[in-house]
């Protein structure tokens, strides 16, 4: 195996301070340990991090993020963590904010939430050295299986599927698939992208999962209830 130098990834957790659906979100505990602590953690035990940065506009979280050990050396502007301030636009920010401080440039940027917490450790390590070792990848992300069907509205307001292949049922075992993005779970892209504006590129590599888990997603007190019995559940499979 091929021995990388790691000092030019960046891996930005985005956490605000506000939420509708759940106040304080990321500060809530879920198995005794706050939300924003788990992608901290994780992007640690990955060992292919160079610099892990929490991107927040409260002090709370800057708080509790460093106990943890990440960096927080600004405070995310006001304008930039509003209800419908996109990702992009953080990691942004972020990026150059940070880049402009230590006069340095990252090659690599790892995207992780603290609201997507059923990730594998080595789905950041894949993903950071798949875009190492093929120069020609733009981006590596998280991607779950699904062999449903989907239905879109047209022009007309008529539904249809998704696809056209969706019209032949057969069985779940041969049938075609289409992938969910969860980029919240693990991803790894070209820096460069960030600084434009772009979470991940075209040319892309999808590390596919079928653990039902991952589609646990926390915004709402349910949602952190049911993360905290399904963390009952797979501490038990895997206790």
């Amino acid at each position: 195996m091929k021995n990388f130098d790691f000092s030019d990834v960046i891996c930005i957790i985005l956490a605000r301070g506000g939420s509708k659906g759940l106040k304080k979100k990321n500060l809530r505990k879920l198995r005794g340990y706050p939300l924003i602590s788990y992608p901290i953690m994780h992007a640690k035990k990955s060992g292919v991090i160079g610099t892990i940065l929490v991107s927040t506009d409260d002090k709370d979280i800057a708080k509790i993020a460093k106990k943890y050990g990440a960096e927080v050396p600004f405070l995310r502007p006001k304008k930039l963590a509003k209800d419908l301030s996109t990702t992009e636009e953080g990691l942004k920010h972020a990026l150059i904010s940070y880049e402009k401080i230590k006069k340095k440039k990252f090659s690599i940027g790892v995207f992780i939430t603290a609201t997507d917490i059923f990730r594998k450790v080595n789905w950041i390590t894949f993903a950071v050295k798949k875009l190492k070792s093929n120069q020609n990848l733009e981006s590596v992300f998280s991607g779950y299986k699904t062999h449903k069907n989907f239905w879109e509205k047209n022009l007309d307001g008529n539904w249809q599927r998704l696809r056209g292949w969706m019209k032949n049922y057969s069985s779940r075992q041969i049938r075609r698939y289409i992938v969910r993005e969860d980029t919240g779970l693990a991803c790894a892209s070209r820096a460069k992208l960030w600084r434009k504006g772009r979470r991940i590129g075209n040319k892309v590599f999808i590390m596919e999962n079928s653990d039902s888990f991952t589609s646990i997603d926390i915004h709402d007190n349910e949602d952190l209830l049911l993360a905290e019995e399904a963390k009952k559940i797979r501490s038990k499979k895997n206790g």
